[in-house]
C-alpha cells in the first residue's frame, strides 16, 4: 500500500507549464500564430488540451522571452516586430555570433566539436528530407551550441534574449529553396572552421550568415508589404 501511494505521488506535473510554452513556442516560430495575431486562450486551451492556468503561465514566460507582448486590457499578441526593430536586432545579433564564434574557437573541446559536426549531419538529413520543422530545431541547437562552446555566461544570456526576438524570422528565411541551400553551405562552413579552430573564418562566416538571413527577411516583407499594396488598390 506505502508503495503505491509513492508511485500516485511521484507523478509530476509542475512542469506543465513549461511543455505548453514550449508547444506554443513552436506556434510562433513556425507562423502558426502569425506576427500581431491576438492569442486566443479558449481556442488555444482547447488545440493543448490544458487547462487556462498553465496556459497563461506559459504565455507569461513566452512574454519574458519576447515571442509575445501582453498589453493592458487586450491580453497577448504575438510580436510584429517593426523593419527597423528587425534591421537593428540581426545587427546585434551578428556581432554576438561572431564573438561566439572567435570564443568557441578557443575555447571548444574535442567533444564539443564532435557533437556540433553530428547535429550538423542530423541537420543535413532534415534538409534532404526538406523537413523544415525538424531543420530549424536542429540549425538552432548548432548556433546555441557555439554560443555555449565559448563558455562565456554573460554572453550566452545576451544572446538568448536578442535571438528570442528572431526566431519566427530565421525560420521563415529558409522556405525560399535557393537561400535555403546558401545557408546549408555557410553550416558546413562553420563546422570546418570550427574543426580547424579558425575563430576568425567561423566569426566572417557566422556575421555573413545572419546578414544574409536579414537580407531574406527584408525581402520577404518588401514582397509581403507590395502584395498587400496591390489587392488594397485592386
Amino acid at each position: 500500500m506505502q508503495a503505491m501511494t509513492a508511485e500516485i505521488i511521484a507523478i509530476p506535473r509542475a512542469n506543465l507549464h513549461e511543455q505548453v510554452a514550449g508547444r506554443l513556442r513552436q506556434m510562433l516560430i513556425e507562423g502558426k500564430i502569425p506576427p500581431g495575431a491576438k492569442l486566443n486562450e479558449r481556442e488555444l486551451c482547447e488545440h493543448l488540451d490544458v487547462s487556462r492556468t498553465p496556459l497563461r503561465e506559459a504565455i507569461k514566460m513566452l512574454a519574458a522571452e519576447g515571442l509575445v507582448e501582453l498589453l493592458p486590457n487586450r491580453g497577448a499578441i504575438a510580436v510584429d516586430l517593426s523593419e527597423q526593430d528587425i534591421s537593428h536586432t540581426f545587427e546585434v545579433m551578428a556581432g554576438l555570433e561572431a564573438l561566439s564564434g572567435q570564443l568557441a574557437a578557443q575555447r571548444i573541446s574535442d567533444a564539443e566539436v564532435e557533437e556540433i559536426r553530428a547535429l550538423h549531419f542530423e541537420m543535413m538529413a532534415a534538409y534532404t528530407r526538406r523537413d523544415l520543422s525538424t531543420y530549424y530545431r536542429v540549425n538552432a541547437q548548432i548556433h546555441r551550441a557555439i554560443n555555449a562552446a565559448a563558455k562565456n555566461p554573460v554572453l550566452t544570456a545576451t544572446y538568448e534574449r536578442m535571438n528570442s526576438r528572431l526566431h519566427s524570422l530565421r525560420f521563415r528565411s529558409n522556405q525560399d529553396g535557393e537561400k535555403w541551400a546558401k545557408a546549408v553551405r555557410e553550416h558546413q562552413q562553420m563546422v570546418e572552421a570550427l574543426s580547424q579552430r579558425d575563430g576568425a573564418a567561423l566569426a566572417a562566416v557566422l556575421t555573413a550568415h545572419l546578414q544574409n538571413k536579414l537580407a531574406v527577411v527584408l525581402e520577404q516583407i518588401h514582397a509581403r508589404d507590395e502584395a498587400a499594396r496591390q489587392g488594397a488598390a485592386s
